[in-house]
């Protein structure tokens, strides 16, 4: 319109636009007659300031409106992508639950971590910023198209063949970056890995002069890391600067026909030049979406191995009516296993016809070489695996009748490998029980000989852990994971080596503090101490996941089989 304007100030006033291109073709200007004949002219009129006016408020308008969905658009965005990556966490968080303990065993700790951190916070970036991107474009890619059709559907139609060269182009790129992503993430999670095991084997890495050897490993690991995110964003990176040499040859096209039909009347000039303008708009949001790519597909590339991890083998169904667990005398659990088969690979048999039988009350203590299956039968009680063959039996009930959360509520348990969370020694004492009171945890602390060196800390039960509780010795947690047992105060009592981390004084008390704490309950005892089990109603003996003796100490001893050979072993060695 302004251009349009400024033509018609210059032709002479009282004539028609017909007459005045007339003139201008009688006087030989016949280019400049048919130019003018495409355009709206009033010939001696000027600029129409109010009409600039009007169109200027409209679009101002426009623009205020723009904001405003903007804005709305981050908003509802924002909402959407945090209510998704909620539901993501939770739902890992859940999954984690559900898996049996083989998975972890199977899957290193940092990959783990790296997919329910690294890939979740990743993917909640490209949902943010990708998707939001994407809405953006595409809405802009219809809005200009629509413009670009009313003002000349033969320019628009070259505008639009730029599409499919251009998805032609991106997918062909995308496809070969795709898998230089997945690598780049698989990477990390495999580089989370070493740092993890290494930080928590920092110690032995030093004593056994391993750090060059861990270094040399990590620098492996960083190198593959490098390579494939050099490759999976230098691939992803070509794709704008292909997409831009594209916009450029499109906007090299409509100018020459836009200019031709300029020249021979067919548009105005400022039709053309705000068709330019807008193929200009068309073919950024394409260009943006091509520059996005890169984070889409790391998107896609972390999606993926947190959906593999939300797909994973789950433990078997549970029980959907719970079983009542029967009770037994003075509230005591008895425990039976009847014919229990089981083995971690299917043809490498572990545990084959296993019977045992334990009444309410009893101490049962498991010894053994390594690799005899002590801690399996451990790990079958509480269901952290499922047996293949047989049953087991609480208070006469197959505990398959009953669900794991009523299964593992039962047990009590003291790990040779202590596990205290960040916060304080009280609160690490009452995760046995988190109803329990301040008195109930001193209380507890004092039954497992932990009381006196709590009370010489200067925060005392306040005193705060780091997530490792490297301000205590191993003895001292050690102390602490049995005063949590104390606390949960559980029907069956399993202890896995809980004294192999404290000195010889204080297995003394710890051994006078399981006494008290075997009293009233059910208790499976797996040492290698065999001096600390000699108390025991009944030792098993196990060789290759059989019982091979049973009995106590004094039966056993006077037996002079594997349970004698053992026993001698470990005090001869101590006398040489």
């Amino acid at each position: 319109m302004l251009f349009d304007g400024v033509v018609s100030k210059r032709l002479p006033a009282g004539v028609t636009p017909a007459q005045a291109i007339a003139q201008l073709r009688a006087s030989g200007h016949t280019q400049l007659a048919s130019m003018l004949s495409g355009m709206h002219l009033t010939p001696g009129a000027g600029v129409d300031i109010t009409k600039m006016g009007q169109l200027l408020g409209v679009a101002a308008l426009v623009y205020l409106i723009g904001s405003l969905f903007s804005y709305l658009q981050g908003f509802i965005m924002a909402g959407v992508t945090q209510r998704v990556v909620f539901t993501m966490r939770r739902d890992v968080e859940l999954k984690m639950a559900r898996l049996p303990l083989s998975y972890f065993d199977s899957h290193s700790h940092g990959d783990v971590l790296s997919r329910v951190t690294n890939d979740i916070d990743n993917l909640t970036t490209t949902i943010q910023q990708g998707l939001s991107q994407l809405l953006t474009s595409v809405l802009t890619i219809a809005g200009v198209l629509g413009m670009m059709v009313w003002i000349s559907p033969l320019l628009a139609l070259v505008s639009v063949v730029t599409i499919p060269l251009a998805l032609v182009v991106t997918v062909g790129i995308a496809r070969r970056s795709q898998r230089h992503f997945a690598r780049q993430w698989r990477s990390t999670g495999s580089l989370n890995g070493l740092v993890e095991e290494t930080h928590t084997g920092h110690e032995l890495v030093q004593v056994f002069g391993r750090s060059d050897a861990v270094i040399e490993e990590f620098d492996a690991h960083n190198r593959s890391l490098y390579e494939a995110s050099f490759r999976a964003q230098f691939l992803s990176g070509v794709i704008q600067p292909s997409m831009q040499f594209i916009s450029n040859i499109n906007y090299v096209a409509i100018a020459v026909l836009g200019g031709c039909r300029v020249a021979s009347g067919l548009l105005s000039l400022g039709a053309v030049t705000a068709f330019i303008q807008y193929s200009r708009q068309f073919t950024m949001p394409i260009t943006q979406i091509a520059s996005q790519m890169n984070m889409l597909q790391s998107g896609v590339a972390s999606a993926e191995r947190v959906f593999e991890f939300l797909d994973a083998d789950e433990e078997g169904p549970d029980t959907t009516t719970g079983g009542a667990l029967a009770p037994a005398s003075d509230e005591v659990a008895s425990v039976s296993l009847r014919h229990v088969s089981f083995r971690y690979e299917p043809d490498e048999p572990l545990i084959e016809d296993f019977d045992l039988d334990v009444p309410s009350g009893a101490t049962i203590a498991i010894v053994g070489p390594t690799g005899a299956g002590k801690t399996t039968v451990v790990n079958l009680l509480v269901r952290f695996y499922e047996i293949d063959a047989g049953s087991i039996l609480l208070n006469g009930v197959d505990y398959r009748e009953l669900t794991r959360e009523q299964v593992r509520s039962a047990f009590a348990m003291v790990l040779q490998d202590t596990w205290m969370f960040s916060g304080s020694i009280r609160d690490n004492i009452r995760y046995g029980r988190p109803d329990a009171s301040d008195e109930d945890v001193i209380d507890a602390a004092r039954q497992a000989r932990a009381d006196p060196f709590v009370r010489t800390l200067p925060e005392g039960y306040d005193t705060i852990l780091d997530e490792d509780a490297s301000n205590l010795s191993a003895g001292q947690r050690q102390l602490l994971t049995i005063a949590r047992a104390f606390l949960a105060d559980q029907s069956i009592l399993i202890l896995d080596e809980a004294t192999s981390n404290v000195d010889t004084r204080t297995e003394v008390l710890i051994q006078e503090a399981m006494t008290s704490l075997r009293e009233g309950r059910t208790s499976f005892v797996i040492a290698h101490r065999l001096s600390t089990i000699r108390d025991a109603d009944t030792i098993i003996v196990m060789v290759e996941g059989r019982i091979v003796q049973q009995g106590s100490h004094e039966v056993l001893m006077r037996a002079r089989g594997a349970y004698f050979d053992l026993y001698n072993s470990q005090f001869a060695g101590a006398s040489t």
